[in-house]
């Protein structure tokens, strides 16, 4: 662009639009027009509400990752690794998430162009508490994909998935987007989290699955439409996974580009090897405690899981041990004990409520 700019600010924008990489050419001579406008606005006028507002969408349009993304790691031993280290049990689970990335492997040697057109979404449906979101962390992990969560329980507005047009005062860009922006990439794995929760409205509740159906339909989210950006965005390079209670919400449309994984619950057995294997070490390590401080008789575990801390799945059994935690903590602290093994005696001690 030959025209000086008055201001710092307008310049370091121009620079960084000239040298942004992966932007699409109609929307790159658009933020040029907008940086010739604001210059213009900038020599008549020392403050316009319109700078702001067009500074800001310039700023955001060059935070999306056009043009960065990672490269899926497809080997199947790994992500078999990482499942059995991440999760316990949820055999058929795991199984069906390997049969899924072998399927993507085959069709990646096929094209890219191949693999948006028959890639399947998962969709993990359970009760709270069974590892819908932790499952689907892993399946990120695995392949080597950065991780967004959207809670889709929060929104109560189309416009939240959508963005806010750049001319409305409460502008913003859409959740999308936004993971865009967060995740630093353009192809993250976005996990739709409480899809059965978008709305209880009947009419809402049929915008939100028009929404999901445009984002999930690889035919039509090569050219998704945020408000904000008003510019067509490819999210066919997204991996897109759902997670819900129960699916007797959703619109028929939807169900059919959906695979539902069904997650099963946990048994008492099973419970009790994902406490005292999987979670109470992180909690120790969140608490501060060692293994010298704090320890747990082997009697201790079906008191704790029954009837306390008895749900489908393991957040109350959860809670309850980084309660007992807490307490020990506190106690060492005020140097009534060095250590504490908690048994059937002293069970009343830390759980009050017993």
């Amino acid at each position: 662009m030959a025209e000086d700019f008055l201001l710092t600010e307008l310049k370091n924008l121009n620079d960084k639009v000239n040298s942004a990489v992966g932007l699409p050419e109609a929307l790159k001579e658009r933020l040029l027009q907008l940086l010739e406008r604001l210059n213009r606005i900038a020599k008549t006028t020392s403050y316009a509400a319109e700078f702001d507002t067009l500074s800001t969408y310039i700023s955001t349009v060059l935070s999306i990752p056009w043009d960065k993304e990672t490269k899926d790691n497809l080997d199947l031993a790994n992500a078999k690794a990482l499942l059995d280290k991440n999760h316990f049990g949820l055999e058929e689970v795991k199984g069906r998430i390997l049969e899924y990335l072998a399927v993507r492997k085959l069709l990646e040697s096929e094209g890219k162009e191949t693999l948006s057109k028959r890639a399947t979404v998962l969709c993990l449906v359970g009760l709270q508490g069974v590892g819908k979101t932790t499952i689907a962390r892993s399946i990120a992990e695995a392949l080597g994909r950065q991780f967004v969560r959207l809670s889709m329980g929060a929104l109560g507005s189309t416009l939240e998935l959508r963005g806010r047009s750049k001319a409305l005062p409460d502008a913003e860009p859409g959740q999308i987007v936004k993971a865009l922006i967060r995740s630093g990439v353009r192809n993250p794995l976005i996990l739709l989290d409480e899809m059965d929760k978008v709305s209880g409205e009947q009419g809402l509740r049929s915008d939100f699955m028009a929404i999901l159906l445009e984002l999930l339909d690889p035919e039509q989210n090569t050219s998704f439409r945020d408000h904000y950006l008003d510019y067509p965005l490819d999210l066919s390079e997204v991996l897109f996974m759902g997670s819900a209670n129960g699916i007797g919400t959703f619109s028929a449309a939807l169900m059919d580009r959906l695979e539902i994984i069904q997650m099963p619950s946990y048994s008492d057995n099973q419970k009790e090897v994902i406490i005292k294997n999987y979670l109470l070490p992180k909690v120790m390590v969140a608490t501060g405690l060692s293994s010298n401080q704090l320890s747990f008789s082997d009697d201790i575990w079906p008191k704790l899981i029954r009837p306390l801390g008895y749900d489908s799945g393991i957040r109350s059994l959860q809670r309850i041990v980084e309660g007992i935690c807490r307490k020990v903590a506190l106690l060492i602290v005020e140097g009534k004990v060095q250590s504490v093994t908690l048994n059937g005696d002293n069970l009343k001690d830390f759980l009050p409520k017993y």
